[in-house]
Order: C-alpha cells, then sequence, then structure tokens
C-alpha cells in the first residue's frame, strides 16, 4: 500500500463514526452510564427516563441500536475511579455521568474514551475542559454553570424571609463545585448586603453538629449540591425545619424531600441535551470540537407544607412565577 493511501486511510478510520466502528466490530455501540454517588437506577427517575427518551427520538434504542451498561457508586466517591476503571476495561464508547467529582475521576482514568457530563458545575474552573467554546480533549456537555443563579437564588431568600440578614451556608470541605459556589454566594451577598456563616461539612456525621452550630446565628441556611449532601436531604430539611431555617435546596428533588425552595437548571432538559451529545459523538463527532452548553431551563419549586411548618407565607409574587408548587 502507497503511503499516501495508508495516512488517508488512518485519517478515515479517526472520523469513522463510533457506531459504524462498533458495529464493524460485531457489537452494539456501547454507552457506560455512571450514576452519581447517591442515586441508583430506580433513584433517577425523570433524569434518566428523559435521556433514553431523547436517544429514541434520535434513533438509538437501547438493545437494538445500542447497549447501555449502568453503574452507580452507591454513596462511596471512591467508586467512581472503580467504575471508571471497569468501563475502560469493558472497552465502551461513551461514558455519560455528571457531577464534578464522578468526572474528575473518570478524567484521570481515560483521556482518550469520550465523556458526555449532563451537569457540571464549572467545568472550565474545575479543568474538566479547556473552554466551552473549545472543550479540547475528550470530555463535553452541558454546564451547569450561570454567572448569576447565586445572585438570584439570595434575592429569593429576601423574597420569603422579611428583614433576612444573615445566612448560613452548608458545604461539603474539598468538592471543588462546593469552593467555586461558596465564592459567588459570598460575592452576591456582599451586592445585596447580606453577611455569610459557612457550615462546612467533611462527613455524614458533621451535620446534625452544623445545626447545632448555627441556631439563632442565621434567618436562612443555603445548601451546596454535593453527594453528601443529596444522600442526606431528607435529614438535613428535618433539622433545618427543627432550627426554624428556611432552606435554599439545589435541585427539585430536594424539595421534594421537604426543603422550602429551589431554583436550578431543570434535570430532565440536561439529560435530553445530553443525548443530543450522544447522538453527536456517535455519528463522528470529536468531543473536543463540541462547545459546551450552559443550561436554558430553570425551575423554580416551592413546598408549601414546608412554608406552612415554618410560619411562613409564600408571596404571591414568587407562587405565580413558581414552575411547581408542592402541597
Amino acid at each position: 500500500m502507497r503511503r499516501r493511501e495508508f495516512i488517508t486511510l488512518l485519517g478515515g478510520a479517526a472520523v469513522w463514526p463510533l457506531a459504524a466502528r462498533a458495529q464493524q466490530s460485531g457489537r452494539l455501540p456501547t454507552i457506560g452510564f455512571l450514576g452519581a454517588s447517591w442515586a441508583s437506577q430506580s433513584g433517577e427517575g425523570q433524569r434518566l427516563v428523559a435521556f433514553l427518551e431523547r436517544l429514541h427520538e434520535l434513533g438509538w434504542f437501547e438493545g437494538r441500536t445500542l447497549s447501555i451498561e449502568y453503574r452507580w457508586a452507591e454513596g462511596r466517591n471512591e467508586r467512581f475511579t472503580e467504575i471508571a476503571s471497569e468501563f475502560v476495561r469493558l472497552k465502551v464508547d461513551i461514558i455519560v455521568t455528571y457531577s464534578t467529582p464522578a468526572l474528575i475521576a473518570v478524567k484521570q482514568v481515560t483521556s482518550v474514551i469520550p465523556v458526555v457530563f449532563a451537569g457540571a458545575a464549572d467545568p472550565v474552573g474545575t479543568g474538566l475542559v479547556a473552554s466551552l467554546a473549545r472543550p479540547g480533549g475528550n470530555i463535553t456537555g452541558v454546564s451547569l454553570q450561570t454567572t448569576d443563579i447565586a445572585g438570584k437564588r439570595l434575592e429569593l431568600l429576601r423574597e420569603l424571609v422579611p428583614g433576612l440578614r444573615r445566612v448560613a451556608i452548608m458545604e461539603k470541605v474539598g468538592n471543588p463545585n462546593s469552593k467555586i459556589e461558596m465564592s459567588e454566594v459570598h460575592a452576591a451577598g456582599r451586592t445585596l448586603g447580606i453577611d455569610m456563616v459557612a457550615l462546612e461539612i467533611r462527613r455524614e456525621e458533621d451535620i446534625a453538629p452544623a445545626f447545632d452550630a448555627i441556631k439563632t446565628r442565621a434567618d436562612a441556611l443555603y445548601v451546596v449540591l454535593d453527594p453528601i449532601m443529596s444522600a442526606h436531604r431528607v435529614r438535613i430539611n428535618i433539622l433545618a425545619v427543627g432550627a426554624r431555617l428556611p432552606t435554599m435546596v439545589p435541585f427539585r428533588a430536594f424539595v421534594e424531600a421537604g426543603g422550602l425552595i429551589s431554583y436550578a437548571p431543570n434535570q430532565s432538559h440536561l439529560f435530553r441535551r445530553g443525548a443530543d451529545y450522544v447522538d453527536k459523538i456517535l455519528r463522528g463527532a470529536k468531543p473536543s470540537d463540541i462547545p459546551v452548553e450552559q443550561p436554558t431551563k430553570f425551575d423554580l419549586v416551592v413546598n408549601l407544607t414546608t412554608a406552612k411548618a415554618l410560619g411562613l407565607t409564600i408571596p404571591e409574587s414568587v407562587l405565580l412565577r413558581a414552575d411547581e408548587v408542592i402541597e
């Protein structure tokens, strides 16, 4: 074979769609789905349904045109690296996940397998991608990052809590997401004239003592997303009601579990968009060339039962703006 023909053949192989290469090898293209540490397949609910529904719309059917290997970290962050290594051994074609700890673990294990995230707080700041416009590596997806979401959350708390002066922020020490969001919340607090008190959580045993330490020292609680917070969201909400602290929580699932209010990107929409990335990569696109998108659909969810337990009246202006009111 001539040298030029050989180089052309190599180049063609590089851009040959993943799906075609997988089928040529006699197997279906395979997705490795890495669930966050607090989740199980039954617990994913609407997010996983949205992901699969969008894949169906794009012509991908589990068991017919592609295969999916599901794995769950089962409450242990160290499992992320174990599962990512397993996906490498299984030679999956794409890894789909969410949460920055999971993505960092995957990035440490492989720089070759395409990775799609359906939600990462700050993919540039945490080093997952080079830039939103040109990710530059094997990772791309939909960011949770918005420049003013912390400010909007604090403004909502101020609407709900007359005379709001001091907010406690519950964060997981060591989570890069937490550090970034803490910085944004502090900046928003300074702009709004609200003081911040940090509640640092290193392990689940720190949660209850944190509430003991904050009694009478805050008017509300802002919970920063982390697997520990998600796994213990019911407990956090019960303790918050007991401490008479209205809560701004990360997502709808926290409000369902008794949190007062959340304002966040719509999870189902994020996972539908994640499926779009999977489709593009299976059809030959390179992750390095697919820009990271930011969220465009947000949900405001309020729990009236929790408001009643706290003795709060939700303003009509907030209820009219709410996408969902849980009673």
